[in-house]
């Protein structure tokens, strides 16, 4: 039976592994059974940390979104632990052979292409089930984009929201930029080049003259960090062909007033829209500072009053 199929029994009679760390072979003792949610780099090899690399090589199996990607920084280590791939595209038949390898007792690490599992991609649907099912989940911390770039941007860090990728097309992109315009604080979205400029464009209309840093290469050679007002980098960003994908931090607005009731409830009715109950509170509360309990009661009326709508509306 090979490495991807190991049971914890065998585990124990197997050698221990290693990585290799200039030039000296170091052995990785054995890592508790459980999900380990290893940060990777999110450019250069050399962001990865100790613990890390006695994870990965420690690790029954690897699951992560390419295999070629994870494979160069296995290779750069010397790490010979075997992998799987889990990404969006295989991740509803991959995640009960993942659970399967963690009833046996296996060590599962889940790692991303760069940069910290769960941001942007499937990992939190492993972890919860993984969780549900009475597995341990371990985190190991290390390199994020998300924070990289909000601590080189010179833009407030106290308060921020991570609002992921916007939407592709111009008419979703812009309502959801209007929700995000009534956030009291600094907020981060990631955009892939071809879209930059009009997605700069349309955060300018919807936000209005605001602060931004455009972030892309972060810890690799090229690193830039623009800064400047939104409508300046949109016209910048226009005028250039650029490829890769980015990190835009746009600062909060000049006066952050509480947001009021109606605020509140357009904010949920868009939430409710795009996700369950508990979790368009859990936003909203998070984008607001208001109470979740307020929220929660808010968010029942109007589940409700969207349940009423359409029983009026259903045909007699």
């Amino acid at each position: 039976m090979n490495d991807a199929r190991a049971t914890s029994a065998e585990r124990k009679d197997r050698p221990q592994r290693g990585y290799s760390l200039d030039g000296h072979r170091v052995e990785a003792g054995k890592i508790a059974p459980g999900l380990h949610i290893v940060a990777t780099p999110i450019g250069n090899l050399g962001d990865i940390n100790l613990r890390a690399l006695a994870t990965l090589a420690a690790a029954d199996v690897i699951a992560c979104e390419d295999t070629r990607v994870t494979r160069k920084l296995l290779d750069r280590y010397a790490i010979a632990a075997p992998l799987t791939p889990y990404h969006d595209h295989n991740a509803t038949t991959a995640r009960p052979k993942l659970l399967r390898r963690l009833a046996e007792g296996a060590a599962v690490a889940l790692v991303s292409d760069a940069g910290t599992p769960l941001i942007s991609d499937p990992g939190y649907k492993l972890v919860r089930a993984a969780q549900e099912a009475g597995h341990a989940v371990t985190a190991v911390p290390g390199a994020s984009s998300v924070l990289a770039a909000l601590t080189v941007s010179g833009l407030p860090t106290d308060q921020f929201f991570f609002a992921g990728f916007l939407p592709p097309k111009q008419a979703a992109r812009r309502g959801r930029i209007a929700e995000l315009a009534r956030i009291p604080g600094t907020v981060i979205v990631f955009e892939t080049g071809p879209r930059l400029a009009a997605t700069l464009a349309d955060l300018a209309a919807g936000f209005g003259e605001r602060e931004a840093a455009v972030c892309r290469e972060l810890t690799k050679l090229h690193e830039e960090v623009r800064r400047g007002m939104l409508a300046a980098l949109a016209q910048q960003s226009a005028a250039q062909e650029i490829r890769g994908e980015f990190v835009l931090i746009i600062a909060p607005p000049a006066t952050a007033e509480p947001p009021s009731e109606d605020d509140a409830d357009t904010l949920l009715r868009a939430a409710l829209a795009r996700t369950s109950l508990k979790d368009a509170v859990g936003e909203v509360a998070v984008a607001t500072g208001l109470p979740r309990r307020t929220l929660y009661q808010r968010a029942l009326a109007l589940a409700e009053e969207k349940n009423r709508e359409a029983d009026d509306g259903a045909p007699r």
